[in-house]
């Protein structure tokens, strides 16, 4: 399992972005590779968890998306994840 932490500016190419963004993490929901995702409670940024076998994929499924290089999103750690609780 993976964590990606992302930090947020209210930019307007953000929320434009978001809901394109949105789709593909309910698609990859779907397929059982997105786990969990959402934004933060004060909206600075969000937690994406990806049930992926490697860093190699994590990076694919980032580079796949558009949103990941829209102005106001960085990603700031992807951390791989032990959970000993699903």
């Amino acid at each position: 399992m993976w964590i990606v932490e992302l930090r947020f500016l209210p930019t307007p190419e953000r929320l434009a972005a978001r809901p394109a963004h949105r789709d593909q993490l309910a698609a990859l929901h779907t397929q059982g590779v997105v786990r969990m995702a959402g934004p933060l409670a004060d909206d600075t940024g969000a937690v994406i968890v990806l049930d992926a076998p490697d860093r190699e994929t994590v990076d694919a499924i980032l580079a796949a998306d558009p949103y990941f290089a829209t102005t106001g999103v960085d990603v700031d750690a992807v951390r791989q994840w032990h959970p000993f609780l699903r």
